[in-house]
């Protein structure tokens, strides 16, 4: 099951009379460089996340129809556990614990370097687009729902996007990189990257799944 929507609605979602400047400036004031910060400063600050409102009218129906959201991030979540599993095989080399063996490496340290830059490049290109759909045209619909309710939320929501966002262009570098250069010290980095945005993703999806979940059902009917 896939996150899409109809072209037409996405781009509009992008016109400014959907989401325009001056909400973007509101929701996220004064964001903070984040591509000059170190990788372990990028953080989304899990203390200040604010809880959604209860939707009084919201019936186990609308939940179930919320939890659409938590099936499409387990297929993103999997995928990345695979990869990070490959990542894993990697390191080991010749000694790989007895659930990685079934992942076959090539005798070639170089070829298996890039094999990972290829599958993180991937990825990034996989959630950068689950992201933009949820930016441009879920959140502003939820941002307008139940008359502002949810707005915090989104707005918290949007600023972890900025810190997602700023690992996926990290990693896609450090992808590209790897292509071109597959070294040891370059597939390091490019796996200290990965493992940062892994654990950041799975973080913000958790917390996106239980706090959008009568809303999604409720205002939006579901994905």
């Amino acid at each position: 099951m896939a996150l899409v929507a109809p072209v037409d609605k996405l781009i509009a979602a992008l016109l400014l009379d959907v989401l325009d400047l001056a909400t973007v400036k509101y929701l996220l004031p004064s964001m903070t460089d984040l591509s000059i910060l170190p990788l372990d400063d990028l953080t989304i600050d899990e203390a200040s996340r604010p809880k959604a409102p209860k939707v009084a009218a919201a019936t186990d129906m609308h939940r179930r129809q919320g939890r659409q959201l938590a099936a499409i991030h387990r297929h993103y979540l999997m995928e990345m556990a695979q990869i990070g599993a490959v990542l894993e095989r990697i390191e080991a080399k010749d000694t790989p614990p007895e659930h990685l063996k079934k992942i076959v490496l090539s005798l070639d340290m170089a070829e298996n370097f890039r094999a990972f830059g290829s599958l993180c490049g991937r990825e990034c290109q996989v959630l950068k687009f689950h992201h933009d759909i949820e930016s441009s045209d879920m959140f502003p619909r939820i941002k307008a729902a139940g008359g502002g309710m949810f707005q915090q939320i989104v707005a918290k929501l949007l600023s972890e996007h900025e810190v997602v966002h700023e690992l996926i262009i990290r990693l896609s570098r450090a992808a590209d990189t790897l292509a071109t250069n597959p070294s040891e010290a370059n597939f390091i980095d490019a796996s200290h990257v990965y493992r940062k945005l892994e654990e950041v993703v799975r973080s913000h999806f958790g917390y996106e799944e239980a706090e959008l979940e009568e809303a999604i059902g409720y205002y939006l009917g579901g994905i």
